[in-house]
């Protein structure tokens, strides 16, 4: 499967194996890594299963992280944070030159389950790490996007543009609004929470920064497309009590412009990997969503 890896991927994952060294680990490894196989390639990131007494996964750029508005040093300082607040694993080797990360590789367990209850734990803990420099800001990330599809030359169309333009309104509307700031994981979907040794962990913080608590969970809500019962049970969880009617609003909101946001991520990428037909499905959940907010 090493043959899925561009050249230029496949070199920067060597390179990065050769400074095996300077890896922080527990308990030091002693031998030179050696490649297991390819877990991702592509989206995004690629990802790359190798061992050494134990498991590591590398993961090398997939693309150039300022043009999606990332720090990938917040990152790195954020999973320091995190991995000392037992939140995700131990992140051992950081080459910003190359556009590599090493981490410890989690092994899965059997029952990935959803539960509510751990969730909301695990969003409390996130929520109250250090501070850092690093803000999200989603109207300047939106724009963004849109100037990538622009150079791109590809078309919105009159339907998303009209979209983004009530994005916009819901913007301005929520920068109104009084709200703290924390440090957010801002993309804590399924497939970037696990279960190992029967916990619940956090991978993949490349979108960390600080950010709005309900932006975090609009995320978790609205990209795992989680029924209405169950954002009800994890809003209680992680309140402590049942959410008022301003809470619900403001998660709405933020749903809306998560729903579009991930629209625009999905068209800017070079390579898409969802179809017309999908986009066009998107787009319909999309509209009914801001058609609900503006009734």
């Amino acid at each position: 499967m090493l043959q899925s890896l561009p050249p230029t991927v496949r070199l920067k994952l060597d390179q990065t194996l050769a400074q095996w060294p300077q890896w922080n680990c527990a308990p030091v490894v002693t031998r030179a890594p050696t490649i297991v196989k390819v877990l991702t390639a592509g989206i995004s990131n690629y990802s790359v299963l190798v061992e050494s007494e134990q498991h590591f996964v590398i993961r090398i750029d997939g693309f150039t992280p300022a043009s999606f508005g990332l720090c990938r040093q917040t990152e790195w300082r954020a999973l320091k944070d995190a991995y000392d607040a037992g939140l995700t694993p131990r992140p051992c080797y950081f080459n910003p030159d190359l556009g590599t990360l090493v981490s410890d590789y989690l092994p899965l367990d059997h029952a990935q389950e959803l539960d509510v209850d751990d969730i909301a734990r695990l969003l409390h803990r996130i929520h109250r790490l250090p501070p850092r420099h690093h803000r999200l800001n989603l109207a300047d990330r939106i724009l963004r996007y849109e100037k990538q599809l622009e150079h791109m030359d590809r078309t919105q169309g009159d339907e998303l543009r009209q979209h983004g333009e009530k994005v916009s309104r819901l913007l301005e509307d929520i920068s109104r609004q009084p709200g703290e700031s924390v440090l957010c994981h801002n993309d804590l979907l399924r497939a970037n929470r696990i279960y190992s040794g029967g916990k619940l962990w956090s991978i993949d913080w490349e979108y960390c920064a600080m950010a709005s608590p309900w932006y975090d969970i609009a995320v978790i809500v609205n990209g795992d497309s989680l029924p209405e019962h169950t954002t009800e049970a994890l809003l209680h969880s992680y309140l402590g009590r049942a959410p008022n009617d301003w809470e619900r609003g403001t998660l709405y909101r933020y749903g809306c412009v998560y729903r579009y946001l991930e629209v625009l991520w999905y068209m800017a990428l070079e390579k898409p990997i969802l179809d017309a037909p999908t986009i066009g499905q998107k787009l319909a959940e999309l509209n009914s969503m801001l058609e609900k907010s503006a009734a």
